[in-house]
This record gives C-alpha cells, structure tokens and sequence, in this order.
C-alpha cells in the first residue's frame, strides 16, 4: 500500500468501530466518539481517507440522491439503506414529533431506527476534521456489491451472509479473524464487517478508485459534497 493508511468506520452500539487498513495485518479500533476513535487510528500515522457509514450532509427537505441511487443499486439488499431523514425531524424531541416534521418536508415518515440513530449522525455532522484528511459517506452493502459485481443473496444477519462477506473481504486483502481486542468485545460480527467494507472503500478512494453516488456529489446547501463511495 506504499504508506497508504485508511480508516473505515461503523456504528455500534457502544460506539464506533474502526478498521485501519495500512501496511500488515489490519487493525481494530473502538471508541463512544468519532473523534476519539480518529485520534486513536492516527496514533500509528495520518489517516488518509475515513471512510464512514453514517450520513454525511443531512436535508432540510426531501430525499437526498445519494440514498435514492444506492437503494435502487442495492436490490435485494435495498432495506438496508434508510432514507435519511430532514435535520429538522432529527433534531425533534420525540420520535413522534420527528414523523411529523418529515411527513411535512419529506412526504413521509421516519423509523424508529433511523431516529435512534440521531447521537451518531450529529456527532458526525459536528465532527470537524483536518484539511490534510479526506472524509466520505459509505454504505456497507454498495460496497459488498460492488466487490461482488451483484448485490448479496443473504442478509449480513444469516452465517451465509457473514461468510460471504468475510471471503469477499478476504480475496481483497482485508482479513478481519482471530483477536480484535476491545473492538472485538464491543461490536457484532456485522459491525466488523461493515467496518471493514468502509475500510475497503477508503482505500479506493485514496487509490482514485472510486465512483460517488450521485456523481457529481449533491449540494445540499450545507458545505459538504453529499454522496455515497464505493
């Protein structure tokens, strides 16, 4: 990889879970922030490329383009992408209140998944990184899809599904087995991998390997090239 080091990153629900793609074996991170988990994969060398999957550039109105084109790519597996909901309906007190809002400015309502999920998407969008560090929405199973030219039969949830991706992973030089130690404790199987395929991700980027959704990114009105990688 030529020095090259990359971090990619998923939710879970203690925290964050990283992976760490640079010269040797990868290497697994945990952390209850994002920006601790950051500093933490820098402890061994600037991060190039972090790679995150979570949204990054929330709506005042609508439908973001990026989960529109991702789901409609995901096929089979396009339940796994939640359209991301209006600011104004995550920053609502109650779910209630949120299914309200977004019904009003979106035509339709919110999970109550993708409202619990409001403390990971702000500490993203509060999260300010460095100039010299290039940050990028993902979405595990776009990549998946792309490292397997189709989307995935099975579910990360089934062993099909987690085996499949871990040979995928695998085959692309990413081998997430054995002790991951603290981050091994505090994420499940699927936060690994998705971890992992953020990782994967980040590397194709940093490479000029890959291709946003939609491209060019969308502009959102709030600084940041909105899009999906993969």
């Amino acid at each position: 990889m030529g020095g090259m080091r990359v971090l990619g990153v998923d939710g879970c629900t203690a925290g964050w879970i990283g992976i760490v793609l640079a010269d040797g074996p990868v290497t697994a991170l945990f952390a209850t922030g994002i920006a601790e988990l950051v500093r933490l994969a820098e402890a061994g060398g600037p991060v190039e490329v972090v790679a995150i999957d979570i949204p990054i550039g929330l709506p005042e109105r609508g439908r973001r383009a990026a989960d529109v084109l991702t789901r409609a790519e995901l096929g089979p597996r396009r339940r796994s992408l939640f359209m991301t909901p209006v600011r104004p309906a995550l920053e609502a007190g109650t779910h209630a209140a949120a299914v309200e809002i977004n019904r009003r400015l979106a035509g339709e309502g919110v999970s109550r998944q993708a409202y619990g999920l409001r403390d990971k998407l702000f500490d993203v969008d509060r999260w300010r990184p460095g100039p010299s560090r290039r940050v990028v929405e993902v979405h595990p199973e776009l990549s998946f899809t792309r490292m397997a030219g189709a989307p995935l039969p099975y579910p990360k949830s089934t062993w099909a599904g987690a085996e499949r991706r871990r040979e995928l992973l695998a085959a692309e030089g990413v081998e997430v087995a054995g002790d991951l130690g603290p981050a091994g404790a505090f994420a499940g199987v699927d936060d690994v991998l998705d971890a992992a395929a953020a990782a994967w991700t980040a590397r194709r980027v940093a490479r000029g390997a890959a291709r946003p959704l939609p491209d060019p990114p969308e502009d959102l009105g709030d600084g940041r090239p909105c899009a999906i990688w993969a």
